[in-house]
């Protein structure tokens, strides 16, 4: 009986050290919603890019004129918005269920430390497009992305981790093949956040 008492002591006070340092009301459910917005996102972006060709791969004939590459960023623009939106909306929602405070200092360090790769990433992959080179954006927001994940898992869910990881795998192979770049964006995503998101669901947000 005493063993029990003192085993839970331990659980619990491992529980409060958790919550005192990692940001736990992230919300699976934003996770399956996003990658359902990028898929949407990537369909369109499939319609404006490969309007004139029925063939993914067809690198040569993108069609990069001004209005495409402008209703490509409203594109990635409106699902980044609608991501972060449920994301931050959900959370919010977790976060009263379970009479947390949404924004404090494990909340601060998860964003400053997603951020920095992210913003990186964002300026270098502006800079690229500036020169027209359009190959290498997929897999580099796949990557940064991935790096974000990795660097602020340490401050939330451990399976924002194992997102990131797989993230950067999909980029680094996106990088080879030149020209599936939108096939892999939407995998990495599309997929991937569906799939990591409803694992975190059923792992922390069912119950």
């Amino acid at each position: 009986m005493e063993t029990n008492k003192y085993l839970n002591d331990i659980s619990e006070i491992k529980n409060m050290m958790n919550r005192s340092s990692r940001f736990i009301s992230l919300s699976g459910l934003s996770g399956v919603l996003a990658g359902v917005y990028s898929l949407i996102g990537a369909w369109m972006a499939y319609k404006t890019i490969y309007s004139d060709s029925s063939d993914l791969g067809s690198y040569k004939n993108l069609v990069v004129s001004e209005s495409s590459i402008k209703r490509l960023f409203a594109i990635a623009i409106i699902v980044i918005l609608l991501s972060i939106a449920t994301g931050i909306s959900l959370s919010i929602k977790k976060a009263k269920k379970e009479n947390e405070n949404i924004w404090d200092a494990s909340s601060k360090r998860l964003l400053i430390n997603f951020a920095i790769p992210l913003a990186t990433g964002g300026f270098f992959i502006l800079f690229l497009i500036e020169k027209e080179i359009y190959g290498f954006v997929a897999p580099l927001t796949l990557i940064f992305y991935g790096l974000a994940c990795v660097n602020a898992s340490k401050y939330t869910l451990g399976d924002v981790r194992y997102l990131g990881i797989t993230l950067i795998i999909i980029g680094l192979i996106s990088s080879y093949f030149i020209g599936y770049g939108l096939l892999f964006w939407a995998l990495g995503f599309g997929v991937c956040h569906i799939f990591y998101g409803f694992k975190l669901y059923l792992k922390h947000d069912k119950n």
